[in-house]
């Protein structure tokens, strides 16, 4: 039971800080300075040792079944971690200088098809993948600093679906609905079949 209680509070942890990521990206007019400060949110999570799902969805192929329930646990954490920081951030002078900012968003996402949601968040899966596991084993602290922040400007520039971040704008849109929810799962999906893509390609591949 303690397991799970750690794991939870690590995972609700991670919902702040992608919440605090998600409001200084939406804050910046330039959307480069907005996409590199994001990166704030994932250099939180991994060294403070939080649980974010798309970090750790990658590992599931290395695991047991039983890790299914932990990734359950970590998902629905960091849903409620962001729904409290949208919470919040819906009760400060904040809220009004990015509503139309983050309405745009939402409304892009939930307007397109489910399989282009999917595809998109598939390629996120990866980079968070990429992102979790250099972090990881890259020794260098330079590196380590590369390997959080490239794949976070990249997957925001380019548009990928990140099911956490979109757990942050949902609820700060105020957009909740059936339909949402079922957007957010086929994200969710697609982060998922991204993450353990590499780690799936790395069994075959030979050792030297």
């Amino acid at each position: 039971m303690k397991k799970f209680v750690d794991i939870l509070l690590r995972a609700i942890a991670t919902g702040f800080a992608i919440g605090i990521g998600g409001v200084v990206y939406l804050s910046c007019d330039n959307k480069y300075i907005g996409a590199f400060l994001f990166g704030t949110g994932l250099f939180v999570i991994l060294s403070f040792g939080f649980n974010l799902f798309t970090g750790k969805v990658g590992y599931a192929v290395e695991n047991k079944p039983a890790y299914l329930i932990d990734l359950l646990v970590i998902w629905l954490g960091n849903l409620i971690g962001t729904a409290i920081t949208s919470g919040l951030v819906l009760c400060t002078r904040i809220a009004d200088n990015i509503s139309e900012k983050v309405q745009a968003i939402c409304n892009t996402k939930l307007n397109d098809t489910l399989m282009s949601n999917f595809i998109l968040a598939f390629f996120c899966g990866m980079l968070m993948f990429i992102a979790a596991d250099g972090y990881k084993n890259i020794t260098n602290n330079a590196g380590k600093m590369f390997a959080i922040f490239l794949p976070v400007i990249v997957f925001i520039l380019s548009g990928f679906e990140h099911c956490v971040a979109n757990m942050f704008y949902f609820t700060l849109a105020q957009v909740w609905s059936l339909k949402t929810f079922g957007y957010l799962i086929v994200m969710t999906l697609g982060n998922s079949v991204g993450g353990i893509f590499i780690p799936l390609l790395r069994k075959g591949f030979v050792k030297r």
